[in-house]
Formats: C-alpha cells, sequence, structure tokens
C-alpha cells in the first residue's frame, strides 16, 4: 500500500537519522494512512479509500458525499 491519502494528498516525508555518534542515514517518516470502507448512499455502493488518520477524522466531520466530492475535484479517482 502506497502511503499517500486521497483526501488530503499527504505523503512521505525524507530526512535524516541521526545516531549517538551523530552520523546521519537516510529515513523517511510515513503518515499514518488505513484503508477504510463507507457506504456511499448516492451511488448505492461501498467505496474503499486510504485515508490518513486526520482525513478519517475530516470525513466524520464533514460526511462522505462531500468528502468524496473534494476527492474528485483533487483529480481523484473513486
Amino acid at each position: 500500500m502506497s502511503a499517500h491519502c486521497q483526501l488530503t494528498g499527504a505523503k512521505p516525508g525524507f530526512g535524516n537519522s541521526i545516531s549517538h555518534s551523530h552520523r546521519r542515514t537516510s529515513r523517511r517518516f510515513d503518515p499514518n494512512v488505513q484503508r477504510k470502507r463507507y457506504w456511499l448512499a448516492g451511488e448505492g455502493r461501498h467505496v474503499r479509500l486510504t485515508l490518513s488518520a486526520r482525513a478519517i477524522k475530516t470525513v466524520d466531520a464533514i460526511g462522505i458525499e462531500a468528502a468524496v466530492a473534494r476527492i474528485r475535484a483533487r483529480g481523484g479517482k473513486v
């Protein structure tokens, strides 16, 4: 699963791990993405979305219909 949120567009950030001796090695900071299934009443079907934890809270606040409209406005496929 790619670490990419369909609603917010959150994707991995990159940086360095710094050891005690201050040596730097490359690492990535992945967003907390989950696959979640919602009932889309307007279309009479379920949709499975890859969302970050913050985006799941957003869907709870604005509703799945508005969230899907935002995803489609960003050019995403649902």
